[in-house]
């Protein structure tokens, strides 16, 4: 019986460290290796603030230069929630309105499409314009849906919208991003487009088999897709999300309301294939929403870096992680989990193939944990 209490303390006391901030770190180093990712980079915020930001493995595996919390890394789809951000303070100041048409601004970035007239900056942050993601010879640039129909995401609007941006705001988008975002929040080493600077500690992208890549270095900037950050840049955004910061409250709540809730299972989602469920996922303005579970989300995929954020405006807390392999996302649950705990709806919808070693891991913890203590 001692022996069993003991072993039942060791347990407990075993169980408890693997929330520790060394142990995870430790459970960290164990996925990106059973992932073949180089390396990762994270921050966390809880009650409000910044607790904890780190970097595990290499920049570039060729070279073996550890990650650390300089490193700057491509933020991909994760650009999207901070260009909303900007939008929504030009909405604030009246320069643009909710539901005023892009054409107005920019009348010629669709052709030959009337329905596109009528796409508004609600409909392109809550991913309903009806666009494509990106034009294509399949996905040519025009509407599938009535705007505002349904949900269907689109990098397109983004672009569309930068243009507008820059026409009512009279400056560039660089000028537009530093004024409203970066230098407010003190986002001192993220740009849209590539800087000197970033020479010195950046991470390199990498493929399946870890092979390093040439890093693109963007010069025109992609309001959808460019941002490159720190994830401890990125968390000084997301305490100004927490807070609603620099934003009317009313403006702060709808950013995080459901504009359109999820009726299928896809991501671009062109055309009716007959699906009519809920997805449990909603989309406000820039930001994935899970409303059952109170919180919201971003994922971004620039093909060989990957990220994902999440956070709780109940709990005021927050976790961002990016990584710079082709691998990241199929161990994104597990790493978020990790940092973050709870049941994530959004890597259902999102449906990347998940890191089979780390997953197996989880679930013999589970178990094993029923198994000692039911």
């Amino acid at each position: 019986m001692r022996f069993l209490c003991a072993a039942t303390a060791s347990v407990c006391v075993w169980l408890c460290a693997i929330g520790s901030s060394q142990s995870y770190a430790a459970d960290l180093e164990q996925l990106l290796k059973d992932g073949r990712l180089p390396g990762l980079s994270f921050a966390i915020i809880r009650d409000g603030k910044i607790v904890e930001t780190k970097a595990l493995g290499v920049r570039d595996a060729s070279t073996a230069i550890p990650v650390d919390d300089n490193t700057i890394f491509e933020a991909a789809s994760l650009s999207k929630p901070v260009f909303a951000y900007a939008v929504l303070q030009l909405v604030d100041a009246g320069v643009l309105s909710l539901d005023t048409p892009l054409s107005k601004y920019v009348p010629d970035y669709v052709k030959d499409d009337p329905r596109a007239a009528s796409i508004t900056v609600r409909h392109v942050l809550s991913l309903a314009s009806g666009l494509p993601n990106w034009r294509s010879k399949a996905n040519p640039l025009r509407t599938y849906f009535q705007p505002g129909e349904r949900f269907s995401y689109s990098g397109e609007g983004f672009l569309w919208l930068q243009q507008v941006v820059e026409a009512v705001a009279a400056e560039s988008f660089n000028s537009v991003m530093a004024r409203l975002v970066f230098d407010p929040l003190e986002m001192r080493r993220s740009s849209y487009v590539w800087r000197a600077d970033f020479e010195a500690d950046y991470a390199r992208p990498h493929d399946a088999q870890l092979a390093p890549s040439d890093k693109r270095r963007p010069t025109r900037p992609r309001s959808a897709a460019s941002l490159h950050t720190t994830a401890a840049d990125y968390a000084r955004f997301l305490l100004a999300v927490l807070s609603g910061a620099r934003l009317k409250p009313e403006t702060a709540k709808q950013w995080l309301d459901p504009q359109v809730r999820l009726r299928q299972h896809c991501i671009e989602c062109l055309s009716n294939d007959g699906q009519d469920a809920d997805q449990h996922v909603a989309w406000g303005l820039g930001w994935g929403l899970e409303a059952d579970a109170g919180s919201f989300f971003h994922w971004g995929d620039n093909g060989q870096f990957k990220a994902f954020v999440a956070g709780s405006l109940a709990d005021r807390s927050a976790v961002v992680v990016f990584t710079n392999g082709y691998n990241g996302m199929a161990i994104m649950p597990d790493v978020i989990n990790q940092l973050m705990q709870g049941d994530y709806v959004a890597f259902i919808l999102l449906n990347y193939a998940r890191n089979a070693n780390m997953s197996a891991w989880l679930d013999w913890l589970q178990t094993s944990w029923i198994h000692w203590f039911k």
